[in-house]
């Protein structure tokens, strides 16, 4: 087969394209539609249960890069390391495809000095620890995960989650489908600005008489939360709802670092999810999220230097 001329100045990509051209992982690996989203790049066995996971971070995103594109945003960082227990789940310890994954805890701790955009996308690697239990049908997954940019420590991360198989998943449901849930209108957010985001489409909270409540907007028409249909809140978007919620009684100069949440339940399309945010004692944001008076979700989130 001969060379391709594009690669004649490279002599490494003659007999390994790998060592210097990369592209995403197969989208379905970690449950994403869109090629565009999906940002793991490949992976590497280590040894037992420890993996190498690499991701790149494009210069601007709609969601995971500062208006400003001066900063990539902590929920890449989450995003990325999501992404990377799904791609080990499937390829590493034969969770099939059709499997349905419910995640149960994460906790995120960044450092925004690594987070600066530079003038090429972020190589990042990921040394991913894994931990399974149970068995094919269902099973338990917990992993850590170091992240790494040009060998300085982007993050630390701690993640567990369930995987469950097609008829264990309709009876958690209860009945709910994509087909058979219709989402609620979609109310009126917050100005873009006072959430730090540049396009009032990606505010994902709405005002109510409350200053320190919000009722969360589930726009299903979302490209980056809904990358595709869902029966349910997507996790990304209970997140950004913390976020937002955390920086509303941030100081504008204090950079988010950490997250640490705890998923209770699935936050149901076609129920009011309400947001609320306290600060705690220590100067952390506690964040919850309520349906019909039951909690979902409850996510700490602190300020670098906090």
């Amino acid at each position: 087969m001969p060379q391709l001329r594009q690669l004649a100045e490279f002599p490494a990509a003659a007999t390994d394209p790998g060592a210097v051209l990369t592209a995403t992982v197969p989208r379905q690996l970690v449950h994403r539609a869109a090629v565009a989203e999906t940002f793991l790049t490949g992976w590497a066995r280590n040894g037992d249960d420890h993996f190498t996971v690499t991701a790149q971070w494009p210069r601007a995103h709609q969601l995971h890069v500062s208006p400003d594109r001066t900063a990539y945003e902590p929920l890449l960082v989450v995003e990325t390391v999501r992404q990377s227990g799904t791609l080990l789940a499937h390829t590493e310890y034969d969770v099939p495809l059709t499997h349905q994954f419910v995640l149960q805890e994460l906790r995120v701790t960044t450092y925004p000095a690594q987070l600066a955009v530079g003038p090429l996308p972020a190589e990042t690697d990921l040394d991913v620890h894994f931990s399974r239990s149970g068995s094919r049908r269902s099973a338990s997954l917990t992993y850590e995960v170091d992240v790494r940019r040009d060998g300085e420590r982007v993050a630390a991360a701690h993640v567990a989650f369930t995987s469950v198989g097609e008829s264990a998943y309709r009876r958690l449901r209860g009945g709910r489908t994509v087909e058979g849930v219709t989402a609620l209108p979609v109310p009126p957010g917050l100005p873009a600005a006072d959430v730090h985001r540049a396009l009032p489409a990606d505010v994902v909270l709405a005002p109510t008489r409350d200053e320190d409540r919000w009722q969360l907007r589930v726009d299903t028409e979302h490209p980056v939360f809904f990358d595709h249909p869902l029966d349910h809140v997507p996790g990304m978007l209970l997140l950004e709802g913390a976020r937002q919620a955390a920086r509303l009684r941030m100081p504008a100069d204090r950079p988010q670092a950490a997250f640490r949440a705890t998923f209770h339940r699935y936050a149901e399309l076609d129920l009011p999810t309400w947001i609320e945010a306290e600060t705690t004692s220590g100067g952390e944001i506690r964040v919850t999220g309520i349906q019909e008076g039951a909690t979902v979700f409850t996510c700490v989130v602190n300020a670098a230097g906090w």
